[in-house]
């Protein structure tokens, strides 16, 4: 499902215009993106996103086999809740059909 395709859910799913879904669609990862920039986590009915440093460390140059440096990095990280690890084993059903 690409942005467009997840618009078009919200838009059926919520009655709404695809414009205003897209409008909240971009709203909701605006404010994720500025939460996780200040620090905060984002706590979702799906888990909870969060930002965590990354070591620096050494690597291996694939092609040369040569040792590299990667340097430390914020990255983000995802942890699903319960129910939603839950309901991905059961295989739920789509709204729309």
């Amino acid at each position: 499902m690409n942005k467009s395709d997840f618009v078009d859910a919200i838009a059926l799913d919520a009655a709404l215009s695809k414009v205003t879904a897209e409008k909240a669609l971009d709203s909701i990862m605006s404010n994720i993106t500025v939460s996780l920039g200040t620090g905060e986590s984002v706590q979702l009915p799906i888990g909870t996103f969060s930002r965590v440093l990354r070591a620096a460390r050494k690597g291996r140059n694939p092609q040369t086999g040569e040792e590299i440096d990667i340097p430390e990095k914020l990255a983000v990280k995802f942890k699903a809740s319960k129910k939603f690890k839950e309901d991905m084993q059961e295989g739920i059903e789509t709204p729309n059909e």
